[in-house]
């Protein structure tokens, strides 16, 4: 089971979850092309993939939807409010008729050799999702556009082999940074993004020795960088009430132009 980070960042998002026999996307936030040469250095076509999940209908995770569906007619899994979000979403274009698939937060369903599970997120969209994904023993996941976080998330991504997390600012860059305060509001508030320190506490809350890998992702482009995430990620787990130090944990960041390490559980 493969998790690669094709693009992650507030700009555009796409990630990859598969095996030999089942390839998936997570969100189709950029441009066709880049999802194509994503996949090409993953060594998949992009009409072998087995379905498309959304995890909600903001731009910069649907906005290469329209013209990757109409190409290639994969798929699309997401809850019902991110569909009739994406349905209001005119950018697109016409969808193909019939790729739309409503899924339920917290109902499994199956894909290929891959167990799906929706899970709730709070974030400021109609019906926003993370997705547990898992095949037989081994179980990764997606969560990312979270405000806050409760017990009932740390609960959907314990006992995972690898997960990417949103990491998506630092607090202190927001507060001094060019957001105009309203902006700023949001993505501090309960329906935003987790802070690197947030996104370390929650870390805190579901390593185990099993945790083979964590990848940071959803940084913001003028608030966040890649260097800050990772080390403020790993003072919270040092100085957090658990066993683990920051340097025990297998930690990388997702950048949002490059595609990143393949991690296979």
């Amino acid at each position: 089971m493969r998790l690669c980070s094709i693009a992650s960042g507030s700009s555009g998002n796409c990630i990859y979850v598969g095996d030999e026999r089942t390839h998936l996307l997570v969100d189709t936030g950029i441009s066709k092309k880049r999802i194509d040469e994503g996949l090409h250095t993953l060594g998949v076509k992009a009409d072998e993939l087995s379905g498309i999940l959304i995890t909600h209908e903001h731009s910069d995770h649907i906005q290469g939807l329209g013209v990757f569906s109409r190409k290639y007619e994969i798929p699309i899994y997401a809850t019902k409010g991110t569909i009739d979000g994406i349905k209001e979403y005119k950018a697109l274009g016409k969808m193909p008729e019939g790729l739309l698939h409503p899924v339920d937060i917290d109902h499994k369903f199956q894909l290929g050799d891959m167990e799906i599970q929706p899970f709730a997120i709070s974030h400021d969209a109609k019906e926003p999702s993370g997705y547990r994904i898992e095949h037989g023993t081994k179980s990764v996941a997606v969560a990312t556009d979270l405000g806050i976080y409760d017990e009932y998330t740390v609960e959907h991504l314990k006992n995972l082999d690898a997960v990417l997390l949103e990491a998506n600012h630092d607090i202190h860059m927001l507060e001094v940074g060019p957001y105009p305060y309203p902006l700023k509001r949001r993505v501090m508030g309960e329906k935003g993004h987790l802070s690197n320190e947030l996104s370390g506490r929650l870390l805190c809350d579901i390593l185990h020795d099993n945790l083979k890998c964590v990848l940071l992702g959803h940084l913001s482009k003028e608030n966040n960088y890649a260097e800050l995430a990772y080390e403020t990620v790993k003072l919270e787990v040092t100085i957090g009430n658990n066993p683990y130090k920051g340097e025990d944990i297998p930690l990388m960041v997702a950048r949002r132009d490059s595609i990143s390490d393949i991690i296979t559980v």
